[in-house]
């Protein structure tokens, strides 16, 4: 058996653009042979699915699925380079298995789960054989996956629109309540956080270090300038925490009760199901767009 050295690898590597375990194991089916491992990485589809990964890959969908019990649920965005493909049947199938994989095993991040094995072959080589099939790269962009404790439940909200957003919410609850109203509540606290893009659970939790970023800027403002040491430290004060509210869940006015902030909301919908009803966490994805995932603190 032929030694295959690190140079070696590296070489492969750099000509096909492939994984450093994939060229090793060419390498080694080749018998230390250089193009013929080229070929076989070639005839895998591995060294032409590495070599279009350096395209820009914008496109695709947010997809996610909530398990029977409502317990457990999953998000992901999975990218490709047009909206042609996107719309694909073979990219939305992978995406659908994709989906099924994470809420299965529960992965921590993109890297475990495509490490993660798919029946006879990891996740890594699904994506890898789709974008030779494909013929465009693919990523695997980011992932959520919550697990509701007690009698609590987990909410999911997909946009209609073309699966360009998506929101995954986890509701306590301190009693046993009816799963079906709870999952509809979960549904639509979802949907709220979809449509007006929080970015923390409440403003309690807000870092100290965001609200004193935001009095600078207001203190800046030339507006200000002309104003009494006590006056401007009122507006100022009256500014950040209408700025806070709008960026926290619990103060938000709901969309689907514009009256009720969400807080008051899950307030009242717990009562009338004799529990009382909290937002845990969430995660927003925005095709494209960095992940807004949070318990209260940024991730």
């Amino acid at each position: 058996m032929v030694d295959i050295s690190a140079s070696m690898v590296k070489d492969l590597r750099e000509k096909s653009g492939a994984a450093m375990m994939d060229c090793k194991k060419a390498l080694v089916e080749a018998e230390g042979d250089l193009e013929k491992a080229f070929e076989l990485l070639r005839q895998k589809g591995v060294a032409v699915a590495s070599k279009k990964s350096g395209r820009s890959a914008s496109e695709g969908l947010v997809v996610g699925q909530i398990s029977a019990d409502g317990k457990q649920g999953a998000i992901v965005e999975i990218n490709c380079e047009t909206d042609f493909v996107a719309r694909n049947d073979q990219f939305i199938e992978l995406t659908k298995q994709a989906t099924e994989l994470i809420l299965k095993n529960k992965p921590a991040d993109v890297d475990a789960f495509l490490e993660q094995s798919a029946g006879d072959k990891k996740v890594k080589d699904l994506v890898t054989e789709a974008v030779a099939k494909i013929g465009e790269n693919i990523i695997i962009r980011r992932l959520a996956v919550f697990e509701a404790t007690g009698e609590g439940i987990v909410g999911l909200y997909i946009h209609a629109l073309g699966g360009k957003m998506g929101a995954l919410l986890e509701l306590s609850s301190s009693k046993a309540a009816d799963r079906e109203k709870l999952a509809a509540i979960a549904r639509e606290v979802a949907m709220h956080v979809v449509s007006a893009k929080p970015q923390f659970i409440s403003k309690d939790e807000i870092p100290a270090d965001v609200i004193e970023n935001e009095r600078r800027i207001e203190l800046g403002k030339a507006d200000l300038a002309e104003k009494k040491p006590e006056m401007r430290e009122k507006i100022v004060t009256g500014r950040v925490d209408k700025l806070m509210n709008e960026r926290s869940l619990n103060e938000q006015m709901f969309v689907k009760d514009p009256n009720n902030s969400v807080g008051k909301y899950l307030q009242l919908k717990g009562a009338e199901l004799g529990t009382e009803l909290k937002a845990v966490r969430f995660a927003l994805f925005i095709l494209g767009e960095q992940a807004a995932e949070t318990n209260g603190k940024e991730e």
